[in-house]
């Protein structure tokens, strides 16, 4: 799932076009990302004035023994290969920022590298149309988030610990630092209750907005509301993406 420049080209997009609308629109940074090998975002900045079209082809090098699971630090240097419809806006940052995935390749033979999940999950995709199994998979998140008021753990030579706290916790319901008005959901009964027992639904409602923007492809959104009084969660999630591959 994508949230994508629009561009005069359908739905192939050329690098030009992509620096040409980012600087219509008014773009000041460029962010580009990544994945490591377990898969978690990494990425780092540049201003809009560095990304040229030969960027897109030359890359974009970048130290791979900092990545867990990458390089080793005598043979450190990598390269990002931006893919140009992958461009979006960010939404939510205060200078305005277009970011860009990225493959990563070997600089010398130029060859996608083995550990970037990107590069795994193409080779799966080729390899169900080799084998027959399907011809099109379907790839998205699932935008499951916690929020919690406070959450602290350690662990040392003397104790270990976590305490997860959340102003919604039942637990909560004898607090008397500010004013208490009782609404909590009880043990196991937080998935549906209405306001005011319900206090995100207003920032529930700004992230599915966002998701579901004009310029987010995707085609149906489920949004699940759970909170402190058993699985403390609130979930947005994209059930089916509308994009290929």
């Amino acid at each position: 799932m994508f949230m994508a420049i629009q561009t005069k080209s359908g739905s192939k997009t050329s690098p030009r076009e992509v620096i040409e609308r980012a600087k219509a629109e008014g773009v000041e940074v460029v962010d580009v990302r990544f994945i490591d090998l377990p898969g978690t975002w990494q990425h780092f900045s540049l201003p809009i004035g560095e990304l040229e079209v030969d960027s897109f082809t030359d890359g974009l090098g970048f130290d791979g023994s900092s990545i867990r699971g990458f390089q080793a630090i005598d043979e450190s240097d990598m390269l990002l290969i931006p893919d140009p419809d992958s461009a979006t806006i960010d939404p939510v940052l205060s200078h305005k920022t277009l970011f860009l995935i990225c493959d990563v390749v070997d600089p010398i033979s130029r060859k996608p590298y083995s550990r970037d999940a990107r590069f795994i999950a193409k080779k799966a995709e080729e390899h169900l149309r080799k084998s027959g199994i399907a011809d099109v998979s379907y790839w998205g998140p699932e935008a499951e988030f916690y929020l919690f008021n406070s959450l602290r753990f350690d662990q040392n030579a003397h104790s270990g610990y976590y305490y997860i706290d959340s102003e919604e916790g039942i637990w909560n319901s004898g607090k008397n630092s500010e004013p208490n008005l009782a609404f909590r959901p009880r043990h196991k009964e937080g998935y549906f209750p209405v306001p005011p027992v319900d206090r995100l639904q207003d920032l529930r409602s700004k992230i599915m907005l966002a998701l579901i923007a004009p310029s987010t492809r995707t085609t149906d959104l489920a949004c699940t509301c759970t909170r402190a009084s058993g699985r403390t969660a609130r979930t947005c999630s994209p059930t089916r993406p509308a994009t290929r591959g």
